[in-house]
């Protein structure tokens, strides 16, 4: 049975998610900063008949908390960098954001991503078929964001997060280099507007945005790699621009 570890997993689209896997047959190991959170959501996936999971707490902002995280887990096939956060309140652009809120989104979005990724490494290279995915936005693609043909040109820029996921991206794109000629799939993936919290309750069901993660999570061999995904965006071929 392979085994999975999603980030930020007690709700929302890393909730659903862990949902979709267990209903796969995959272990899943549930991330949440909260253990009383994590423990609950837990209690919910049980209720459903979903035995294969277990709540690990993990702050990914935390060095301790990562390292003892890592510390609980034996074997690893999937890292589901999924934990994030907006960055401040709506709209946050880049005339009003304040240095704080920029770097809470580059804590948790990049830096905690990093941290997590490097804690676990060695165990996802035991795996045979070992794969990270990246939770991305079709917002921090610089091509998009910069093209006035782009439906959401107009929209609120959200620099933001914007900005931390783009930064996401390269480090995705430069993580999938180093890990080129190994059997490992690394992949960033936009969810799509999904209605959580994260979104104040606007978008889709997490079902569908867990569809798409899952997708790129459990993809095999022939499947690709260091590639950004945006079904929402490119429902024909998926892939978009960096």
């Amino acid at each position: 049975m392979k085994k999975v570890l999603i980030t930020g997993a007690n709700k929302g689209i890393g909730f659903a998610t862990a949902k979709l896997l267990l209903q796969k047959g995959y272990y899943v190991y549930l991330g949440s900063r909260s253990i009383q959170n994590g423990a609950s959501a837990v209690d919910k996936l049980k209720a459903e008949g979903l035995a294969n999971v277990e709540c690990i707490q993990i702050d990914v902002t935390d060095d301790n908390s990562v390292k003892t995280a890592s510390e609980k887990i034996d074997v690893l096939d999937i890292l589901i960098n999924n934990a994030g956060i907006n960055g401040g309140n709506d709209p946050y652009t880049a005339l009003e954001a304040t240095p704080a809120e920029f770097q809470a989104a580059f804590n948790v979005n990049v830096i905690g991503t990093s941290r997590v990724t490097q804690a676990f490494i060695d165990l996802l290279k035991k795996s045979e078929e070992p794969r990270i995915v990246n939770l991305s936005t079709s917002v921090g693609s610089l091509a998009l964001q910069s093209d006035p043909n782009w439906p959401a040109y107009n929209y609120a820029k959200y620099a933001v997060y914007a900005a931390s996921k783009a930064a996401l991206n390269m480090y995705t794109i430069h993580l999938a280099y180093e890990l080129r000629d190994t059997n490992f799939k690394v992949n960033a993936v936009c969810p799509g507007l999904t209605a959580t919290d994260f979104t104040f309750g606007n978008g889709g069901e997490a079902e569908t945005a867990a569809r798409r993660v899952v997708k790129y999570a459990t993809i095999d061999q022939n499947g690709p790699t260091g590639k950004f995904f945006s079904e929402e965006t490119n429902p024909k071929t998926e892939e978009i621009n960096w």
